[in-house]
């Protein structure tokens, strides 16, 4: 091909976490493109609270505040929680984490997918760096080789670049496209997803309690009510959806221990499936994976987006060290550096997450009893405790 690329990134996906790698590279003065079929849809401070939240963990914060967007998130509409409460429904024993015991505000923020969508969005059209947006469209072509990298769009424009990212998605088409295989299982469970208000305050805690079909997690939002991601087998799933208000809000509060009262009000429920899918590779010639496209992990921990953000903050990183050194950032020691780092990390807490699954979703008693010891000695112990606190904070 034998030609200079005119950018140094093109990226594919314009949800939260192709929007944030976007902005973080053009931040840092890298021409960047970003193709997205569909602009988001504006949020509205009046608009209901979104059924899909994000759980930011406080790196994940402190890069969107490098990012310039995370002071008008938190002005907008933004549940922090200060504790975590697990337990287990079928054995005693419970694990509590404080942001006091860590002289911290916060242990993390409740966020809607679509707000946090937006104020990206708007700073790509805003910024001072600005990505070149190629919205409506879509790739439809590659040409890869040791100088660079085409991209062909649907409407006929022919983008030049170094790299070419993929954050389009867990179904991702670059993917696809690259023929980059998968592995992974269907956990046979669906996430029920609603908000709710509660007798009791939820009292800026996360709430969550492992039992035999899957855990159920109640989040504190930012207007007193939480939201809740219930995740059960697909048969169960389908038999809540289907109940009437009074009914499910009678079933919920149960399946809660009732830690917050009963349940006074619910809005709409919806669901969807629960898959684990890890790629088998992240780079292909100058071309890298990022996000959901790379990782998709049960949402048990409300890791997938805080796992997402670190590839952003990793791959900003690995492009501002290959630039020091005069480097080529599309070079394969670059993103090969990169798919080692974040490949590691994100297999081994997807595998985490998986394993804690399968544990807590078994009903044995044997196995219940020594689920709810281990939750209590590491509540006990406060390395420990302070130990599982960092991992969820993101700060290993």
């Amino acid at each position: 091909m034998n030609r200079r690329a005119e950018l140094d990134a093109i990226v594919v996906g314009a949800g939260i976490v192709g929007s944030a790698t976007a902005l973080a590279l053009a931040r840092e003065g890298f021409d960047v493109a970003l193709v997205e079929a569909q602009a988001p849809k504006p949020w509205q401070v009046d608009d209901p609270v979104d059924l899909r939240v994000v759980a930011l963990a406080p790196d994940g914060a402190a890069l969107l505040d490098a990012l310039g967007v995370w002071q008008g998130i938190l002005a907008a509409r933004v549940g922090p929680y200060r504790r975590m409460c697990v337990w287990d429904a079928l054995a005693p024993g419970e694990l509590v984490f404080d942001a006091i015991e860590r002289g911290e505000s916060a242990l993390g923020w409740i966020v809607e997918n679509r707000l946090l969508q937006h104020a990206l969005w708007l700073a790509l059209e805003c910024g001072a760096n600005p990505v070149r947006l190629r919205c409506p469209d879509t790739l439809a072509g590659i040409e890869d080789d040791d100088d660079g990298i085409v991209a062909t769009l649907a409407s006929g424009e022919r983008l030049h670049a170094r790299v070419l990212i993929g954050a389009d998605g867990v179904a991702s088409p670059l993917r696809e496209r690259l023929r980059i295989g998968t592995h992974g299982r269907d956990y046979g469970q669906r996430a029920v997803v609603a908000h709710v208000a509660t007798e009791r305050a939820h009292e800026a805690t996360a709430w969550q309690r492992f039992q035999p079909g899957g855990p159920l997690a109640f989040l504190p939002l930012a207007d007193g009510r939480c939201s809740i991601v219930w995740s059960l087998p697909e048969a169960e799933a389908a038999r809540v959806l289907a109940l009437d208000d009074e009914s499910f809000r009678g079933e919920l509060g149960c399946a809660l221990d009732f830690r917050l009262g009963t349940i006074t009000v619910t809005t709409p429920r919806a669901a969807f499936p629960l898959r684990l899918r890890l790629a088998e590779r992240y780079v292909a010639g100058r071309c890298l994976l990022i996000g959901d496209a790379a990782h998709g992990v049960h949402p048990l921990a409300g890791q997938g987006m805080n796992l997402g953000l670190r590839d952003v903050a990793n791959l900003r990183r690995q492009f501002i060290e290959a630039r020091t050194r005069g480097g080529d950032i599309g070079a394969a020691h670059v993103l090969r550096r990169y798919e080692r780092e974040r490949r590691s990390e994100n297999t081994v807490a997807a595998r985490g997450f998986d394993l804690i699954e399968r544990v807590y979703s078994s009903d044995s008693m044997a196995l219940a009893l020594l689920r709810g010891s281990a939750l209590a000695m590491v509540n006990r112990i406060t390395p420990l405790r302070d130990l599982f606190g960092a991992a969820a904070a993101g700060r290993l």
